[in-house]
């Protein structure tokens, strides 16, 4: 499980800490969804979004596939977006909702004009202010179709999300798939659940261990289209050299453990695409009773500064701005 990992609150225009406008950054991309071993359908679904070149890659296998999605891009100011959306409800309801999720996320992230010119403010956090609009977005689709059409009623998908700039690396955290961080050897969890289980953990009412087996397990407190309205929880990551972020639904966190995906990981960092295929089949092997999305991004640039200590800082982005989030509950320490 993640260590050291230390949050400060941001507001915009507060100073944040970020990287050189002028390090060339690339980020080597490694994704798959897979059925699992007991699921009729796909549920889960990811997106891989160059925003310059208006390109998308979304994937939701079938039974009996197992396609590995590998990309590279030199990241520019207008950045790339990465996402894992694991959909919940009836028959087909959880598979569209995570492709509502992806699909309507990318679709409002390329509408928006990326030739605008921006004040060195807005700069700071463009990327991370359009996906959170865009995730406010997608939630008010997903959960239209849920109220207009009886066989969605009540669908909703988790949602996270990684926005890349030469700037910063930005997370949004929407229910209870995750983000880690490989760095150094060392992983980190660098999202919080919304979870039931997660608050009981904050209010010290059970352990992390206990949470493991809760029969509360899989509740969780926001997704999108679920509610009316969502309170994503967006945070900011200074990159290091060699960093790796790993993006999974809760089909590969549920199975495979914090350490198992270091070692797996750090074992095969010249060779990503075999870690995705490693972490897919421990988490088959280990049960596979629920769909398994992994993304992994390698963050590559000679200008990057090397890792120190220990400690890892993820600032919290207040975006309250853009939508209201004095009521988020999870916006507190991991």
């Amino acid at each position: 499980m993640g260590i050291g990992v230390e949050f400060t609150l941001l507001t915009r225009g507060s100073g944040l800490a970020t990287l050189d406008l002028f390090i060339m950054l690339t980020v080597e991309i490694h994704a798959t969804s897979h059925i699992g071993r007991v699921r009729r359908g796909n549920e889960d679904n990811y997106l891989i979004l160059n925003v310059s070149r208006s390109k998308a890659w979304t994937g939701a296998q079938a039974d009996g596939e197992f396609v590995i999605e590998t990309q590279r891009f030199d990241v520019d100011e207008n950045g790339v977006v990465l996402a894992v959306s694991d959909g919940m409800g009836g028959a087909l309801a959880g598979e569209v909702a995570s492709k509502m999720a992806v699909e309507s996320v990318c679709e409002k992230i390329l509408n928006e004009d990326i030739d605008e010119t921006l004040t060195p403010e807005g700069q700071e956090h463009h990327l991370i202010s359009k996906l959170y609009n865009a995730t406010i977005y997608a939630n008010y689709l997903i959960h239209q179709q849920g109220r207009s059409d009886a066989q969605y009623q009540g669908m909703g998908a988790t949602f996270t999300g990684l926005g890349i700039t030469p700037d910063a690396v930005d997370l949004i955290q929407v229910g209870d798939s995750r983000a880690y961080l490989v760095r150094k050897g060392k992983i980190y969890q660098v999202t919080k659940d919304q979870s039931l289980v997660q608050q009981l953990i904050d209010a010290q009412q059970i352990s992390p261990e206990e949470a493991e087996t809760h029969t509360l397990k899989n509740v969780i407190l926001q997704a999108l289209g679920a509610q009316n309205e969502i309170y994503p929880v967006s945070a900011r990551l200074a990159p290091k050299k060699d960093d790796v972020i790993l993006l999974c639904s809760d089909g590969l966190s549920n199975k495979v453990t914090a350490a198992s995906m270091q070692r797996i990981v750090t074992a095969n960092l010249e060779d990503l695409a075999n870690a995705c295929a490693e972490l897919v089949t421990e988490a088959n092997e280990n049960g596979g009773e629920d769909n398994i999305t992994v993304v992994l991004a390698r963050i590559i640039g000679d200008d990057l500064p090397e890792p120190e200590g220990e400690e890892v800082q993820l600032e919290l982005i207040d975006l309250g701005n853009i939508h209201d989030t004095a009521d988020q509950t999870t916006a507190e320490i991991l």
